[in-house]
């Protein structure tokens, strides 16, 4: 009787995971204009893609690219708008991937002020979903969320889209795994890893693990400090990819 109570209970918690409420982030650190530049590599160190990263603020609104041009004519390219008053808030998030290396393209756009989801399959034929989003959906955003998490904090939990065929409200589970080591022109830095781990709910969150469809984690690493700041990231760009890495690149002159 104790272990059917533990197994109807553990069972319970799953089906309740998307209703558990999530957090809004305090703005610690306000973002501004930049444009920086980024590698995406396998896991053996081969360059696949190179892009930029471009934001510009106009009062408290932010709007931030992020784009990936890949060596064999894929596109990975995200705008977010969000505001940063007091509160991280997510205004809009519109997600593109396209080309050989994205067996599953998307076009998926996300007005969180109305939770409508607009998508749009290969051919161009538009889909209208509509989902009713916590004011914490955090599509877009996870980097500049830990650069406004308290490193002290044992975890962090937001609402996410999951961009599948039919949309759907899944929640991030944020913790901080510890400090790894790095180095920048040779000097030692660290970083504080965190662990984004994708709580998908429902029956659909008790079938996945036991049909090996679980999600993997993601890894972010962020420089912390009085000016945090994003190292790299590990994980796979969309449902069943690869495990890649992105990271800062810095110019180099032919000589």
């Amino acid at each position: 009787m104790r272990r059917l109570l533990q197994s109807s209970l553990s069972l319970l918690a799953f089906l309740l995971a998307p209703f558990v409420s999530a957090e809004l982030v305090p703005v610690r650190y306000q973002q501004g204009t930049l444009h920086g530049f980024g590698v995406i590599k396998t896991l053996d160190g081969r360059r696949i893609a190179t892009g930029d990263i471009i934001q510009t603020v106009h009062g408290d609104r932010v709007t931030s690219e992020l784009i990936f041009h890949f060596r064999d004519g894929s596109l990975d390219d995200e705008t977010t708008v969000f505001t940063q008053d007091k509160v991280l808030r997510l205004i809009s998030d519109h997600h593109i991937q396209r080309g050989p290396s994205f067996p599953k393209p998307i076009d998926v756009m996300i007005d969180a002020t109305t939770g409508q989801i607009t998508s749009r399959d290969k051919d161009g034929k538009e889909r209208q979903d509509h989902l009713d989003l916590e004011p914490d959906v955090a599509n877009g955003l996870p980097a500049t969320l830990l650069m406004n998490l308290d490193a002290a904090a044992p975890e962090t939990r937001v609402s996410y889209v999951a961009a599948t065929a039919k949309p759907r409200l899944i929640h991030l589970s944020i913790k901080p795994a510890g400090e790894v080591s790095f180095t920048v022109g040779g000097v030692r830095r660290k970083a504080m890893d965190y662990i984004l781990h994708a709580e998908i709910g429902g029956v659909a969150g008790v079938i996945a693990p036991i049909i090996g469809k679980e999600p993997p984690d993601q890894h972010i690493w962020m420089m912390t400090g009085p000016a945090p700041s994003f190292i790299r990231q590990q994980g796979p760009l969309y449902e069943g990819g690869p495990i890649w890495r992105m990271e800062q690149v810095s110019a180099t002159f032919a000589k």
